[in-house]
């Protein structure tokens, strides 16, 4: 039997708990015997839903948010990326099976079309300019 490829929304709908571990070792910007906390996609999803339109919020800030939120010293910045990207396409297959745009999470929010996650998009870079540019985001 082949193998079924999940749906973004599936992806971002998994089981995996959110968690605050200790760093033993220095991981990326994270110092060792920090705190860490690990969201899960919803959490990122429910995030950027209260970002205002109109608002540029980067993950850097994201990440500040949600550990200060959790009682972490750091949030993950691997998997806040992986999660940021889960949500963009899982909203971006919402539009596409015809869900209106202001029902969707607002992902070109948090998203330039500069980042290096937008070039990793399923439907690129332009759909993300083209809603940035609505809002009167330009970067």
């Amino acid at each position: 039997m082949a193998y079924k490829r999940k749906t973004w929304q599936e992806k971002q709908h998994n089981n995996h708990p959110e968690k605050v571990e200790v760093v033993n070792e220095k991981f990326a910007d994270i110092p060792a015997g920090a705190s860490m906390y690990i969201a899960t996609p919803l959490i990122v999803d429910a995030y950027i839903r209260n970002i205002p339109e109109g608002v540029h919020t980067s993950l850097q800030q994201m990440r500040k948010d949600l550990a200060a939120e959790h009682g972490a010293e750091y949030t993950c910045p691997i998997t806040s990326g992986i999660f940021l990207r889960i949500v963009s396409e899982a909203a971006y297959e919402e539009f596409m099976g015809g869900k209106p745009l202001k029902k969707i999470t607002p992902f070109w929010r948090m998203i330039d079309s500069k980042a290096p996650v937008a070039k990793k998009l399923s439907f690129g870079s332009d759909f993300v300019k083209e809603l940035r540019q609505k809002e009167g985001l330009t970067y």
